[in-house]
């Protein structure tokens, strides 16, 4: 038998039902399924989340390691959160960006006329401050995927990359 556990921090609370955990804390709640729970069981064990598994071998002990590695994430976000950091460079033209509900706008980017959309993932917030951008929240995978999607839209094709070095860069991640 093969097992992971971790001790949880304080006031966190944590339910487990068959293939969801839902974990609360004081900046909110997380909520996650997951799919590849047969060979996996999850349960609590008074402070401390065991994850264990029957067979020894090596993909089942990756998706242990998988799955504690999850949860530790979302314990992590809701008692201390997510931010990404990332800095807005152009030489050439003036980039604008805006927050408009569930996306940023991107404009002026290269001098183009329309403006590049990248898409706010979730219960994401993110702050433009002069020439940087801040995205925090308290799912991390949220959090990062919005970071993702804004330095994938300032992507660059059809200009040498070390001249044009204009875009949105993730410069910091905590």
């Amino acid at each position: 038998m093969y097992f992971q556990e971790f001790l949880l921090p304080e006031n966190v609370k944590i339910e487990i039902s068959e293939n969801k955990v839902k974990v609360s804390g004081p900046k909110g709640e997380v909520e996650r399924k997951f799919e590849l729970i047969a060979r996996v069981k999850i349960e609590r064990i008074e402070k401390k989340i065991k994850v264990s598994s029957e067979s020894e071998r090596r993909k089942v002990k990756a998706l242990v390691g998988t799955v504690i590695a999850h949860i530790k994430n979302m314990a992590n976000g809701v008692t201390k959160g997510f931010v990404y950091k990332l800095r807005i460079v152009y030489s050439h033209f003036p980039i604008k960006v805006k927050v408009e509900k569930d996306s940023i706008l991107i404009q002026n980017f290269l001098g183009e006329r329309v403006p590049r959309i990248a898409k706010i993932v979730g219960q994401t917030e993110v702050k433009v401050e002069v020439s940087d951008i801040i995205v925090s929240g308290i799912d991390r995978e949220n959090v990062s995927q919005t970071a993702a999607n804004i330095e994938q839209s300032c992507r660059i094709v059809g200009y040498d990359r070390r001249r044009f070095l204009d875009g949105c860069y993730i410069v910091s991640k905590g």
